[in-house]
């Protein structure tokens, strides 16, 4: 086979190592040049007032306190002179009242007024000024190419670097101190190796537990915004799941009633003599239209319905069964008192409207599961008392349980989104919250005549 025909091995290993380190070298050098936030400060989104104003505060005292030292140091110390030292101090710390809201743009300057006054140290320079240059030679014993203030304002750049860029920006910045402080060595390799080391290795410690301490703060962040979704997800499935349920049971008061007008459609031109044709035909027509109705909620039952469920078999409960309720209550362990008046009595038997009675059999049977559940062991209260035209069902315990429990008893297991989604079918209104000695009140008003339900509002969080 001809060298032309043969297939192009893989590149060598060196073009990858040298592709590889060109791609990270350029990206180091990109997260240089661009910071990875907007110019805000570091508590911006803060909600009180002096917490975002705390940043400027604390660069401004570190500006004000590092430019005289640096000052007193140069001068006293290191023999610059005034006018110099001026220069430099204001250079080399000034750009700390950028920290607050640039702190990559403040370290390059930094940076660059570093290195430059640790070149003027080094040289001894023949201007006859004593304002402006030094004439001696640095004595081999002063730290150098870093002082003492040099350092401390650098870590402090540091830090504000570490709270607010990237890990591949921090390490570019840390590889380019260490790049400057190695070319200051070579320029004065007469000097001590010491100063040089130093503030890579005070800046590596800076960086790395700044960095941490970052991410962590982050990853909470992230994990407080996932439980708030989380949250708002389970309150918006089991209201979804309360409806639901809602709609299984209406279907069965609602069947009745079609059932019975069905009945009666047919059996009219047998219980009613003497009907003209044109009302046979009205009501042959009325029972075939309640007919279809039946089919197309037992079809919409069949879908509301989960997968390997039965339908209920057992009749939906009222408010005939509620002293039932109150001594199965009774018996989880739950001090119960019943109340209910003879005019409620009187109402059951002459017949509530029928998404009332289950409504206020469901809202009294979710209020006890949940004392049950929060409170076990509290004396309760059940009262259900019919007032002109409205029933209302009071539960209320006075809070002497043994809050945590894992008892639970009957119900949903949805609580106050149950009952608000029934009261809401009814067009009744709920009130409910803790009482000053530490129970908790639950108060469904139902009217007992026909009534619009209040429009369905989406819920952001629900107490269960």
């Amino acid at each position: 086979m001809s060298s032309s025909s043969a297939s192009p091995g893989p590149p060598p290993p060196a073009d990858g190592l040298i592709g590889a380190a060109r791609r990270h070298l350029g990206a180091l050098a990109r997260s240089l040049a661009h910071p990875s936030h907007p110019p805000t400060p570091l508590l911006a989104g803060s909600s009180r007032r002096w917490r975002r104003l705390a940043p400027y505060v604390v660069v401004t005292l570190l500006t004000a306190l590092f430019v005289p030292v640096t000052f007193q140091i140069l001068t006293s110390d290191y023999q610059v002179g005034r006018g110099l030292a001026a220069l430099l101090a204001l250079a080399q710390a000034g750009p700390l009242l950028m920290l607050a809201h640039r702190p990559l743009q403040a370290w390059w300057i930094v940076l660059c007024a570093d290195v430059v006054g640790a070149v003027v140290l080094l040289t001894p320079l023949t201007d006859p000024s004593p304002t402006l240059v030094r004439l001696p030679p640095l004595p081999q014993e002063l730290p150098w190419p870093w002082p003492p203030s040099v350092i401390l304002g650098h870590l402090f750049v540091l830090l504000a670097l570490g709270l607010r860029e990237t890990r591949r920006t921090l390490v570019a910045v840390w590889l380019t101190i260490c790049a400057a402080g190695l070319l200051l060595y070579l320029i004065g390799s007469d000097r001590d190796a010491g100063g040089v080391v130093l503030l890579p290795v005070l800046g590596a410690v800076v960086l790395v537990i700044t960095a941490a301490l970052r991410e962590r703060g982050e990853a909470q962040r992230r994990l407080a915004e996932q439980e708030t979704i989380s949250e708002t997800e389970r309150a918006g499935r089991t209201l979804l799941e309360e409806r639901t349920r809602i709609a299984r049971e209406l279907h069965d008061v609602v069947a009745h009633h079609m059932s019975v007008i069905t009945v009666q459609a047919d059996s009219a031109p047998y219980r009613i003599e003497g009907l003209p044709d044109q009302a046979r035909a009205e009501f042959d027509s009325i029972a075939a239209s309640a007919r279809e109705s039946l089919a197309e909620m037992r079809r919409l039952l069949s879908v509301l319905r989960s997968d390997g469920t039965d339908g209920e078999r057992a009749p939906q409960p009222g408010l005939d069964r509620i002293q039932q309720l109150v001594e199965a209550t009774v018996r989880s362990g739950l001090r119960v008192e019943l109340s209910m008046g003879a005019e409620v009595s009187e109402a059951i038997r002459e017949g509530l409207p029928q998404a009332v009675d289950l409504s206020a059999y469901r809202i009294a049977q979710e209020a006890l599961a949940n004392v049950v559940r929060h409170a076990p062991g509290a004396r309760t209260r059940v009262s259900v008392t019919v007032a002109g035209p409205h029933l209302t069902v009071l539960v209320v315990n006075d809070g002497t349980g043994r809050p945590g429990s894992p008892l639970e008893s009957t119900g949903t297991g949805h609580g106050l989104v149950g009952m608000r989604e029934r009261v809401r079918l009814t067009g009744g209104t709920l009130d409910t919250g803790p009482l000053p000695d530490g129970g908790f009140r639950v108060a469904a008003r139902l009217p007992l005549s026909a009534a619009t339900p209040v429009p369905s509002v989406p819920l952001a969080s629900e107490d269960s």
